[in-house]
């Protein structure tokens, strides 16, 4: 099967792979768990310095990286690409690892040593998507690394080249090929190794009915499986909020990315105090972006990544509009061609029952709705399928708090949005997924532990 990526700048076919065999995907699999044992007897100090190095060699493949991504998945290269995050979270990895994974001692006296040890689950798969490519990768593969285990990366179709440059960037510092290999996989062929048991842990980041297949794959053979599926993201813009802040903050985390972003936010709750106000400074601000070619410097809002997401969003908000949704946004001022490229749109007078405000997005609309107080708000922020994140707004810190409490999420931000904190697990509920990345708990879920029962002689 060949893979292709098709750029949505002009629809041109940019890259093509071929996916392995079974055989081939089979033999893979061996040497990463042949070369697994070796890997982990280095001292870990020496495994965090190799993954920080190989981290550093993509940051310095940047000014290649950056229209890369724009031809592979449209994000436009003014906004510099991802080597920020990306450093973030593997340095912040790094540097936990060392207590992360140290053993629990329990007891070292002249009868006995008793511990508990975190130790490598093995071979670790990992399915990234292709919206946040480097980012969303290194959540897992510099953990798992660092932490003993040997990394199959399988990337998404979209993005091709990023799992290539992942492994030029780390074998080029020296870790081994057999220790992280980039995979190009099918469907069934990956379904097929995961029921096999040939992973000892897989991380998939992606939609439901891939985090579905995952689990289905799964099923019966035990292997650990975290799931990152998505969100319906929602923010409540409260009566002391300041205005501006949320605003910005709200609508950028709405439109950033084209909309493509699993934490970015797909609904809007205000109070009826502040509600006029904070639409015609929404509107104000989409009305100022920029639609176009990534390439341009000029451009703040690329394609979507592809055509087929684009005719989602579209089928959306034109359902919503015709159940009585009212758009803000003028099409006459984002002239687009029914493509890839895509108008951002706002919407109000919208209710729970229109799919834009049910249904994941994944698009630069946003619907916004009036809520008279916060209990009003909070019912709205769990009535989803979803939970990944929620962005509340006020001055009131203890208000946040206690709100925060009754909402059904992963994340609960306050005075800001659309931000992942490695130092934070970064999780979900519902259809959102289950298990946990980055902070202690990452650690924690790409090993497993083992109890150290030792009589002294």
């Amino acid at each position: 099967m060949t893979l292709q990526c098709i750029s949505p700048i002009d629809g041109s076919v940019y890259a093509t792979r071929d996916t392995l065999s079974r055989a081939a995907a089979d033999a893979a699999v061996g040497r990463s768990k042949s070369a697994q044992p070796e890997w982990a007897a280095r001292p870990l100090s020496e495994r965090i310095a190799l993954v920080q190095a190989g981290v550093a060699a993509i940051g310095a493949m940047n000014d290649t990286i950056v229209p890369e991504l724009a031809w592979q998945m449209g994000r436009p290269v003014r906004y510099g690409g991802e080597f920020g995050g990306f450093n973030e979270r593997a340095s912040y990895m790094a540097s936990i690892a060392q207590d992360a994974l140290a053993p629990i001692e329990i007891e070292d006296s002249d009868a006995f040593r008793r511990m508990i040890k975190r130790v490598p689950h093995g071979v670790v798969l990992v399915v990234a998507p292709w919206n946040y490519p480097y980012m969303t990768a290194i959540n897992t593969v510099a953990p798992a690394l660092i932490a003993g285990n040997a990394v199959m990366l399988k990337h998404a179709s979209q993005t091709p080249l990023v799992g290539e440059r992942l492994a030029a960037a780390f074998h080029s510092v020296g870790i081994p090929e057999d220790v992280f290999q980039n995979v190009f996989l099918d469907h069934q062929t990956t379904s097929n190794l995961i029921a096999d048991r040939a992973f000892g842990f897989v991380n998939f980041t992606g939609s439901v009915g891939g985090g579905q297949a995952i689990e289905r794959a799964a099923a019966g053979t035990f292997t650990g499986v975290g799931l990152e599926l998505g969100g319906k993201d929602p923010g409540y813009v409260m009566d002391d909020a300041n205005l501006d802040a949320a605003v910005d903050t709200l609508l950028d985390g709405a439109m950033f990315n084209s909309g493509q972003c699993c934490c970015g936010i797909e609904r809007i709750y205000v109070h009826e105090s502040l509600f006029d106000a904070f639409v015609q400074k929404a509107v104000a601000i989409v009305n100022g972006y920029k639609l176009g070619n990534p390439l341009d410097a000029e451009t703040t809002l690329g394609p979507m990544a592809h055509v087929r997401f684009a005719d989602e969003v579209r089928a959306q908000t034109a359902e919503a509009i015709a159940d009585g949704a009212v758009a803000h946004i003028d099409p006459a001022n984002f002239p687009e061609d029914g493509g890839a490229y895509l108008m951002p749109q706002i919407l109000t007078n919208v209710t729970h029952d229109m799919r834009v405000m049910r249904e994941e997005s994944f698009g630069p609309v946003v619907g916004i709705m009036s809520v008279k107080d916060d209990a009003e708000a909070i019912r709205l922020m769990n009535d989803s399928a979803f939970g990944l994140t929620a962005s509340l707004w006020t001055n009131d810190t203890a208000r946040a708090e206690a709100i925060a409490d009754q909402i059904e999420t992963g994340t609960v931000f306050m005075n800001r949005a659309d931000y992942l904190d490695p130092a934070l697990c970064w999780t979900g509920c519902k259809d959102t997924g289950r298990g946990g990345g980055l902070s202690v708990i990452g650690y924690h879920n790409l090993t497993r532990p083992k109890s150290y029962h030792l009589k002294k002689a």
